[in-house]
């Protein structure tokens, strides 16, 4: 038997506290454009790039609470933040640089899904 490392696995699905699974799923799929797999009762799945997006609600009132941010990494973070507000998506700020490192500048604005929760979009600008 294998020792288990977590430092090298991979992150292969990430859950999202939704509460109208409908809802959220026509968002992730029509408006975000996330690719979708299927449903399952009370859940539908997606995959956004390695990763599988589960939106399911809530199974206890201590986890009804918004999910952990996700960080959608893009190309043209201008052109995607203009393509998604045209879209009717609520951001709560607009693309700004959040650090300057040797070979890129890393920027970043932030989203809300129909559930409430707070998604990112980031680029890595070449400098």
């Amino acid at each position: 038997m294998s020792s288990m490392n977590l430092a090298t696995a991979p992150v292969a699905q990430i859950a999202i506290r939704v509460h109208d699974v409908d809802r959220a799923a026509q968002f992730y799929q029509d408006v975000l454009g996330v690719p979708f797999l299927f449903k399952f009762p009370g859940l539908a799945f997606f995959q956004a790039g390695q990763v599988r997006l589960m939106l399911s609600p809530a199974e206890t009132g201590e986890h009804d609470h918004p999910s952990s941010v996700l960080y959608f990494k893009v190309q043209g973070i201008e052109a995607t933040h203009t393509a998604l507000k045209a879209k009717g998506v609520e951001f709560v700020d607009q693309p700004h640089l959040i650090h300057r490192a040797p070979t890129y500048e890393l920027w970043m604005t932030f989203f809300k899904d129909t559930e409430g929760n707070t998604m990112g979009i980031m680029e890595e600008k070449p400098v």
